[in-house]
């Protein structure tokens, strides 16, 4: 069994142990000491990561009550080392389950729902509730978590009997065997939990509830707390300022303004949609028509126009209409229509020539190939 000096003291940083094994597997190195600080895999939380005598850590996780490191290099067995978790790394995970569990202490209180799923990662957290939640509820509940946070509470970390158990109200996910863990935030939670938390809710600094989303019938809550909540409004508070500068309006006129450009933008799609059309009917009225295949080569054609210059000109009288746009450099999109005959000759011809793909019903087919204009003209006329 490992001596596991987090549940002493979650805030060592530093610890020094004998190595009682050491292998080496597909991931690495994978030792064990007779002690250690770095918190394994579990509660939805990853392992820490850290270094162990200079060599990287980069994974620790728990079986039959044994700590595994992953390492990048060995450890020599029986020796003695000196470990040093990733402090910054373990801090801002343990914001962020204090976190989580204010808030899933607000949610159960006040709704009943459950805590069915939670996801510590490297830079988000999510928590899944078995119930709906309003986006007006969830600013009164970041309210009310924050709320918390500045009343500085002392965390509590208790080891209950089975007696004492009994007569307690606490959440779990799962059925505990053996000595249950239990930490309490005065006021807003009581719940079993492996996992290091910070010694005060003030030590979380901030709570903030980003994202929302309908999950499985429930709700999936994204958190971002203390430091990682200070790096998300820093970079979304720059993007704020540049747009701001953008568009010339205060910072908290950005939203109302580029609202207003979006339906300019809108106006001028559909002018521009206007203005197409009438360039492709002058277009098409000056290419003149050939007796057998006209082929139309334009650079400038996008989305529909191609199809729509070939029905104008078939409009005009074009026995058979070819519009290709593209460049020889990057090759060309192509439609083909008729009304007197069938065109499907033509698009397997300009495939089998071009290395192209397409095809369609007898009166219009379209595709793409490779080939210049010269040589494609050559092959169609």
């Amino acid at each position: 069994m490992t001596e596991k000096l987090f549940y002493q003291d979650g805030y060592i940083r530093e610890f020094d142990a004998e190595v009682l094994e050491c292998e080496k597997t597909a991931q690495g190195y994978k030792a064990v000491l007779d002690r250690t600080a770095f918190f394994p895999e579990g509660g939805g939380q990853y392992g820490d990561i850290g270094w162990i005598d200079g060599g990287r850590v980069t994974d620790a996780h728990e079986k039959d009550g044994i700590i595994y490191h992953t390492m990048e290099g060995p450890l020599p067995v029986g020796g003695h080392v000196h470990g040093k978790l990733d402090w910054e790394e373990r801090f801002e995970r343990m914001q962020q389950h204090t976190g989580e569990h204010i808030i899933s202490g607000i949610v159960h209180a006040r709704f009943g729902y459950e805590n069915v799923g939670f996801h510590l990662g490297s830079d988000y957290c999510t928590m899944d509730f078995n119930g709906p939640i309003t986006r007006e509820q969830l600013r009164e509940i970041e309210t009310e978590a924050n709320r918390a946070v500045f009343r500085n509470l002392a965390v509590e970390v208790t080891y209950p009997s089975k007696e004492e158990l009994v007569h307690m109200e606490y959440r779990s996910k799962i059925e505990i065997e053996g000595q249950v863990r239990i930490i309490t935030v005065p006021g807003y939670d009581v719940c079993a939990c492996c996992a290091p938390h910070m010694k005060s809710t003030g030590e979380i600094g901030l709570i903030k509830l980003v994202d929302m989303m309908n999950y499985k019938g429930g709700e999936r809550i994204t958190m971002l707390a203390g430091f990682r909540a200070l790096k998300d409004y820093s970079i979304k508070d720059e993007n704020t300022k540049t747009v701001s500068a953008l568009l010339c309006v205060k910072e908290y006129e950005t939203a109302e303004a580029v609202s207003h450009l979006k339906e300019e933008m809108a106006s001028l799609k559909g002018k521009n949609a206007s203005l197409q059309q009438k360039l492709l009917g002058y277009r098409a009225a000056e290419i003149p028509l050939g007796e057998g295949v006209t082929a139309v080569f334009d650079p400038e054609l996008s989305g529909n126009e191609p199809r729509e210059l070939m029905n104008l000109l078939l409009e005009r009288g074009a026995a058979c209409c070819a519009v290709f746009a593209g460049t020889d450099q990057s090759g060309y999109r192509y439609v083909i229509g008729s009304r007197k005959e069938d065109v499907r000759p033509y698009s397997k011809l300009l495939n089998e020539a071009f290395n192209g793909r397409g095809g369609g019903k007898p009166e219009m087919v379209q595709g793409s190939l490779t080939g210049t204009e010269e040589a494609i003209r050559a092959k169609l006329l």
